[in-house]
């Protein structure tokens, strides 16, 4: 095994740490240890001698891992400032194949990252795991019926700049969980990833994310899930599927995909400044004290926000695993500042046993010109100020002193997003006190006299715009 310490102030070095790995800290770049290998043996060798700061780096090429075997990481301990990191030589030039791939165990500080993944079998990262990260990777896995490609059981876990792609069976392509029955890995990060092209035709079960499961409802993950694009997922409804608690869903693009955000199950959560555009199911919400705010909703075929009723009130510890498994009615949510535009059904409620109580939905901007803008089922206490409504769509059944009808004078902009012109009668509408709103979906600082929907007027260009390949993925900044 030859081992090459390269440093910053020679010529190669310097053009070295330049390479945008993505795994380099400004700490680390001043010395790191490479450690170039060329077959699975070498790798595994290396893997087994390894200390912080080294990078092992595996030659391009195709690599078949033997049957019956793995690439086993177990007991190494990077540090913060220094991980050990496995990687190929250049983005996706190291197609690994087999039955297994990476075996994780009581590891921390290890990142892994441009390879193509192949592998017959789940990437488990276990719970014995922490700080693992999974970085600027190309994931088309085995297409196994109900075989979930990634599963993240360990606290501290980054899955961010990889391309999950080409599944047409039954499984998740990313799954967060924890240890035991109960419990949820903490504070996943899951940022600029790529998920696509999941045809799955069945109706439950193809989710690109499924965060949590209904056993774990109930318990805090304080996740963040950021920056994520999703094209024709349409492996489920839910292209994030939420089932845990105190989570941020923020600043994510789904295009032309069957799955929405779904808030199933779990409490807590902020769903920001998202962009759901084109394709068929919104946003979907249950469980308590959710805040949903700046999101984009065009275009939909199917409910673009459903304020969703229950089979119990709340979710409790004592429940049977079938009673957990129910819905649980929205309530003391907060919809503040969300645009719907011209889909199949905007605002909708539903009709289970127990209704949404005490939903503050206010200076909302729903725009439609067929069907009606309002269906709402059963509800009790809500509170509706400060929304427009407009186009020849039917206001519905949302209360005469909730909203006014006036043109609100959009137009669309070159990323394909209708967006608030000088003089509309949105902007400094809202109304809606006592609720933090520090910018709007596309980066603007809000103010003191807000505007009404998911934009707030302005003349400079958008800080965020809807995401595009370019944004996300190996090759993403």
């Amino acid at each position: 095994m030859e081992r090459r310490t390269f440093l910053t102030g020679t010529v190669f070095g310097a053009a070295f740490a330049a390479l945008p790995l993505g795994t380099l800290s400004a700490a680390e770049a001043c010395a790191y240890t490479d450690v170039p290998v060329n077959s699975i043996g070498a790798l595994q060798n290396a893997i087994d001698n390894a200390a912080p700061g080294d990078r092992i780096v595996l030659a391009n090429g195709t690599y078949t891992v033997p049957a019956g075997t793995s690439i086993e990481v177990s007991g190494k301990h990077g540090t913060e400032q220094a991980p050990i990191t496995i990687t190929a030589a250049s983005r996706g030039g190291a197609v690994l194949k087999g039955e297994n791939g990476f075996a994780l165990s009581d590891s921390s500080h290890v990142t892994i990252s441009n390879f193509s993944l192949r592998q017959g079998s789940t990437l488990e990262i276990p719970e014995s795991c922490s700080h693992i990260r999974l970085t600027r990777n190309d994931l088309q896995l085995a297409d196994i019926e109900g075989m979930h490609w990634v599963m993240v059981r360990a606290d501290d876990t980054k899955i961010d700049r990889n391309h999950f792609h080409g599944k047409t069976t039954l499984g998740v392509f990313l799954g967060v969980e924890g240890a035991g029955t109960s419990a949820m890995a903490q504070r996943v990060h899951i940022l600029r990833n790529h998920f696509s092209d999941h045809t799955f035709p069945g109706d439950n079960g193809g989710e690109p994310i499924r965060l949590g499961v209904s056993p774990r409802a109930l318990s805090s993950a304080r996740a963040v899930v950021e920056y994520n694009l999703f094209e024709r997922c349409d492996g489920d409804p839910e292209a994030i599927s939420v089932k845990s608690s105190d989570n941020t869903v923020r600043y994510n693009t789904i295009r032309d995909s069957e799955g929405g955000i779904v808030l199933r199950h779990g409490n807590r959560t902020r769903v920001e400044s998202n962009h759901l555009i084109g394709g068929k199911e919104g946003l979907r919400l249950y469980g308590n004290d959710h805040v949903i705010v700046n999101n984009y909703l065009a275009g939909l075929s199917g409910r673009a926000l459903v304020v969703g009723s229950g089979s119990t009130r709340d979710h409790n510890s004592g429940e049977t695993p079938e009673q957990r498994r129910g819905n649980d009615a929205c309530d003391r949510a907060v919809i503040v500042h969300n645009t719907l535009y011209k889909n199949a059904r905007a605002l909708s409620g539903e009709s289970r046993t127990y209704e949404p109580q005490k939903v503050v939905i206010a200076d909302n901007l729903l725009v439609g010109d067929a069907g009606t803008l309002v269906e709402m089922g059963a509800t009790t206490d809500f509170t509706w100020q400060g929304n427009i409504l407009w186009g020849a769509a039917a206001d519905g059944n949302i209360p005469s002193g909730g909203f006014t009808r006036v043109d609100p004078g959009l137009a669309q902009g070159s990323d394909g997003v209708f967006r608030l012109t000088a003089g509309s009668q949105a902007i400094g509408k809202a109304k809606l006190l006592g609720t933090t709103v520090a910018d709007d979906i596309d980066g603007h600082p809000r103010g003191s006299a807000r505007d009404v929907g998911a934009d707030e007027y302005a003349t400079a260009a958008p800080v965020r715009r809807p995401l595009t390949p370019s944004d996300v993925g190996p090759n993403a900044s």
